[in-house]
Formats: structure tokens, sequence, C-alpha cells
């Protein structure tokens, strides 16, 4: 049986390789609610996407490769940590970091000591008022001189001290902390079966979670490796946006024809491309859920709560921006990003107007489809915004779920007889999914289920619940219910 080191890794394992630099993921702007900065329509806060790890199989170690057991006392990362503190304290000159991990062979794996110093600052500052993402916007917009790789490094180190936090609380500083997470996140890079499923039950999620939802083991590794990015290719712009960037790869078996992951490290949004809207950047999921609702050119359809635009512009390009959308949200901000984003994509087939989610509808228009992609815990995210998991609390599942409802109970009268009813979700609590879809259904009884196609599983058997999860499809976990109004 393999030994386990302090840290609880099994001792065995490739040893790494060294670290690829990957761009800063993208947040949502101010939120009022735990996931509005996290949505399945990606916006970055510092100029560039968050760059995905390679994805590789691990292999059986052989025996010359395994880890040996960590002896009792200080770890080498945390002892490098200790004299990397002495000269920030002492204000002596950077050194180069392969002597403050250890030699490692393959690409030097760097973080400078000014980079590790605003990565602390943004953990000091980071809470649920002002969550990480947020945080980082705002110091890196004020450190004109860094360049994109440097920036990376920062949100690199941030991101992997939220997504190793529990592993490193032994650790008295956060300047230790953020050191330790990312050399665990190497290694688990190089070999994600050598933490042990007990391991990642105990320390990737918070205590509460196991009763709100299932947590399989796949899905819990999947959140400690840094996600896939997605581009959404404008109708017929596919091979052109894969030839212009390069390092695109198309979805394979799928019912999403633009869908594109993107592997390389380029400004995406400096790129010709995306300024002439050739493409944008949106998560697979988010995608699937836009396909989903199958809007036709002439068609009228309600996208509830819009936010800043992403799946009114899909549905637009699914319409060949024709017919019409009202896009309604209960922030003016968000709205004028929506038009700022239809204005370079060249959309115009769409309104928006501000609606609070009362009773009462913004318009009397009767619906070809309505979609509520509703607010909610964004648990699905937490793979591409890892601070969420401490943040997010059961209450906030409760009073999310809550207005889930409220929600659906208040857009459903909109949708004209034969319409097409979609609610989606960036969650997997079954508070805010399905038992929330049998609460709608056992009170609405005009709505029948309506089965689908899963758009990035299509040869699964058509349902009308449909749940995507990181591991299986690449994307956000997001969770989706579609009816149908029964004809009158």
């Amino acid at each position: 049986m393999p030994s386990r080191t302090t840290d609880g890794w099994q001792a065995e394992g490739r040893p790494s390789t060294g670290y690829a630099k990957r761009p800063y993921a993208p947040d949502r702007g101010p939120a009022a609610r735990p996931n509005e900065n996290v949505r399945g329509e990606e916006r970055p806060r510092s100029g560039f996407p968050q760059r995905p790890a390679p994805v590789r199989r691990a292999l059986p170690p052989r025996a010359s490769e395994k880890f040996e057991p960590q002896e009792e006392g200080p770890s080498a990362v945390d002892r490098d940590a200790s004299r990397i503190l002495k000269r920030i304290v002492r204000n002596e000159p950077e050194v180069d970091s392969e002597e403050e991990v250890g030699p490692r062979k393959g690409p030097r794996f760097r973080l400078e000591q000014g980079h590790l110093e605003l990565a602390a600052k943004v953990v000091e500052r980071s809470t649920k008022a002002e969550p990480a993402d947020r945080v980082l916007h705002e110091v890196l917009r004020r450190e004109k001189e860094l360049d994109q790789d440097s920036k990376r490094d920062v949100v690199d180190a941030v991101f992997a001290y939220y997504r190793w936090r529990s592993w490193t609380n032994g650790l008295g500083s956060v300047y230790a902390r953020i050191l330790k997470a990312r050399d665990l996140a190497r290694r688990f890079a190089t070999n994600p079966f050598s933490l042990p499923e007990d391991s990642l039950r105990g320390k990737a999620i918070p205590d509460w979670l196991p009763a709100e939802m299932d947590t399989p083991v796949e899905w819990l590794r999947a959140l400690q490796r840094t996600p896939q990015l997605w581009l959404r290719a404008r109708p017929g712009k596919a091979r052109e946006v894969m030839r212009s960037l390069k390092n695109c790869t198309p979805l394979r078996d799928s019912a999403l024809p633009d869908a594109l992951e993107y592997n390389g490290s380029a400004d995406l949004f400096s790129t010709a491309g995306f300024e002439s809207g050739a493409f944008e950047i949106q998560d697979i999921s988010s995608q699937a859920v836009g396909h989903i609702c199958g809007a036709k050119p002439g068609e009228t359809w309600w996208d509830v709560c819009a936010g800043e635009g992403g799946k009114t512009c899909l549905l637009s390009d699914l319409m060949q921006n024709q017919g019409l959308i009202w896009s309604s949200d209960r922030a003016e901000w968000r709205l004028q990003r929506l038009k700022r984003r239809t204005a370079r994509l060249k959309i115009f087939n769409y309104r928006t107007v501000e609606w609070d989610g009362s009773a009462k509808p913004p318009t009397k228009t009767k619906f070809d489809g309505v979609l509520v992609d509703g607010p909610c815990s964004g648990i699905g995210t937490w793979q591409r915004n890892p601070h969420a998991r401490w943040t997010v609390t059961p209450e906030d599942v409760r009073e999310l779920a809550a207005l889930q409802l409220q929600l659906l109970n208040h857009a459903c009268g909109s949708v004209k007889p034969g319409g097409k009813l979609v609610f989606s979700v960036c969650t997997l609590t079954r508070a805010e999914t399905t038992e929330l879809a049998d609460q709608f259904g056992a009170a609405h009884p005009e709505f029948e289920p309506l089965p689908v196609v899963n758009p990035i599983q299509p040869s699964l058997t058509p349902s009308a619940r449909i749940t995507f999860w990181p591991h299986q499809g690449g994307g956000n976990g997001m969770f989706v219910a579609v009816w149908r109004r029964r004809e009158e």
C-alpha cells in the first residue's frame, strides 16, 4: 500500500516537470449574490481569459519514479518560504525560483518576490463581499508595469491558494501557504491520482456540501484542475477562427459545431477576430444551454436574467438576427455591457428592459420561448472560481432556490401555448435543481416536461432534465430543465 505524506498525498506518482503559465480567469463584475460574478458567459477583468492546464493522462508510476514519504518536520517548501520571507523583510534582491522550490527537471517554475507579495495582498483583502476575482482586478489594474505573464503568475498563485487552502492550513504565513499550494498544484497536475479520495472529500469542499448534493470523486478531482477555456465561433466562422488563432480544437461528436477549446496563450481580447466579432469566449455548458433553447429565425424569446448578454447573443445567432429577443435584468450596468457586446457582434434583434423579478412582467408579449438562467449558488463554477468554495453557505442555497422558484412562477405566464420554458443554473445542489423542478412541475400542470438532446453528448437518450458535470463535459457544472406549455 502506498504510504502517505504529511499533507495527505500518496507517496507515489511522477515528479513534476515544471509549470505552464496560464492567463487570468474572467469574472462577472459586482455581485449582489454569491454566483453573479461567475456565469457561463466569460468576460475578463484583466484583459485575458484563464488558460486551461494541459490534460495529462495519469500513468502508473515506475518504481524509480515513486515519491518517497516526507520526513517529519518542515518540508522543503516550508523552509524555502521562510527564506523568501526573510528576503522580503530585509529587502534583499530576488533569486531564481528554482532555488526557492528546490531543483526540478524541465522548465523553470518562477514566482518572483514581487508577484508573491501581490498574491498575498489579494488573499488578505478577499472576503465574501469582496471576492478574490474582483480584488485581483483592482490590484492588477494599478500595476501598470506588469506584463501579462507576470499578471498570470499572480492570478495563478491566488487561485492555487484557494484550490489548496485546506491542505495548507498548518502553515502560518500567507506567503508560505501560497508557495505550498503551487507546489501541490504541480504535483496534482502531474498525477491526479496521487491524491487519495478521502483527502479530496475532506479538504476540496466545505463540510456542509455533501448533504446538499452528490459529490462524485471524479468531480472533486476536476475541481482541483485549472478549467478548460472554450470559445464560440460565430456561425460559419469556426474554420476562420481556428486558422487565425491556432491552438483550437473543435468538440468532436457533439451538436455544437461552433464550440472550440483553446489551448494557446494569446491575449484573446486583443485579437482581430475577437474585436471583429468572429468569436466569443463562452463556456461549453452555457453554449449547450443556448442550443437546448433551439430558438429559430422569426421567433420571439425572453432572456429573463440576461446579465451581460452571453446567451442573448447566442440566441440571436441561432435566430440569424431575425425575430425579437427581450433581454431583462435587474441591474442597469449589466444591460449597458450587453449593449456594448451586441454592438461588437453586430446583433440588433433585441431590446433591453430592467425587471426586478416581480409578479408583473416587463411586457404583455407572449413568447415562443422563455429562458430563465437564474441566479444561484454558483457551485458549478467552483473549478473556475475556487474562492467561492469558502464563501457560499447553506443559507445562500436556500435563499437562492426560493428566488429561482419565484422567477419561474412569474415568468412562465409569458410562454404562449406550445411554447418552451427553459430553466438553467450553474449549480448542482438538489434544492436548486431537481427539487425545484419537482416543485414547479407540481404547481403548474399546464406545463409538461419536454425531452431534449444533450448537445455535448447527443448519443444519450433525450431527457427533460440534463446535468452537465465538469468532469464529463469539460465545462462548468450546470442543470437544465425544459417544459412545454400545453395547447389550450
